[in-house]
């Protein structure tokens, strides 16, 4: 039996501090803000030493994941904050079919960075984008109660 990765999906805790709301902070070893574009359909990638953990600031989008010779998407959005974190060894990509998307990923590191990791692998088999366009569409109205937990088990 192989090793189970899980990619971890939970809501942000937030507290007011005057007019601004706080969320929970993440811990990270480097933070980058990545900017998608908009109609972008993006490439697999797999990182070897790296735990992503994403999240939307502005716009929205649908990430990708291969488990089982199959895709799992999940839409994210600005709208209901969500934090997505994606350990080592797990396939993902991306697709952005509306306007210019920002998120925060506040990137753990376990071993040295490999340039490998940010090689785009290949689609096996076409994404549905049909399905992604649904779900950008039915993403959640603004601060709408969000899932506290739910997780998408790859085996490798």
């Amino acid at each position: 039996m192989g090793l189970v990765k899980q990619v971890e999906i939970r809501s942000l805790q937030s507290f007011k501090g005057g007019n601004a709301e706080f969320f929970t902070p993440q811990q990270s070893d480097q933070t980058m803000l990545v900017q998608l574009p908009g109609d972008t359909v993006d490439d697999l990638f797999v990182h070897r030493h790296q735990t992503d953990q994403l999240l939307v600031v502005r716009g929205s989008f649908v990430l990708v994941i291969l488990q089982n010779r199959r895709y799992e998407y999940i839409a994210l959005s600005d709208r209901t904050p969500m934090l997505v974190t994606i350990p080592p060894g797990v396939l993902h990509g991306a697709i952005n079919l509306g306007e210019s998307c920002h998120i925060v990923n506040a990137v753990r590191l376990h071993g040295a960075p490999d340039d490998r990791d940010y090689q785009p692998r290949p689609q096996p088999f076409p994404y549905d984008l049909d399905r992604a366009n649904r779900l950008l569409k039915i993403s959640p109205e603004p601060r709408a109660p969000a899932p506290t937990a739910q997780m998408i088990r790859s085996r490798l």
